[in-house]
């Protein structure tokens, strides 16, 4: 069982920058890859960014690439994501989640979710 617990969420201007945190209870933290998603109002949830239980592999949506970048401590059973040049169309709740894939994936099969942290991005 795998516990994810958000931080980091706030109001920002457009080209701002903002890290998100995500927490991660139980031993087995890194045997999984970890996984942002976020959903838009009004929007489905989307993949954002991903990394894979070595730390070795992401992988990221086209709209974040290069703005965007996961990281994960094992140490600290947290994983981040640092978010460069904010958009406001980057606006939207963010979840964390856990995966067992071998790699990380744009289309993972997610075993547990966070509870979601709010971004907005004000132009």
């Amino acid at each position: 069982q795998v516990q994810l617990v958000e931080s980091g969420g706030g109001l920002v201007q457009a080209g701002d920058s903002l890290r998100l945190s995500c927490a991660a209870s139980g031993r087995t933290f890194s045997r999984y890859a970890m996984d942002w998603f976020r959903q838009a109002p009004g929007k489905e949830r989307e993949f954002v960014a991903a990394i894979s239980w070595s730390g070795f592999s992401t992988i990221y949506a086209d709209s974040v690439k290069g703005r965007f970048t996961i990281s994960r401590d094992d140490a600290k059973n947290t994983v981040y994501l640092q978010m460069n040049s904010l958009k406001p169309e980057d606006t939207g709740v963010y979840y964390c989640a856990a995966d067992l894939s071998a790699v990380a994936s744009t289309n993972p099969k997610v075993d547990y979710w966070g509870q979601g942290t709010q971004v907005t991005v004000s132009s």
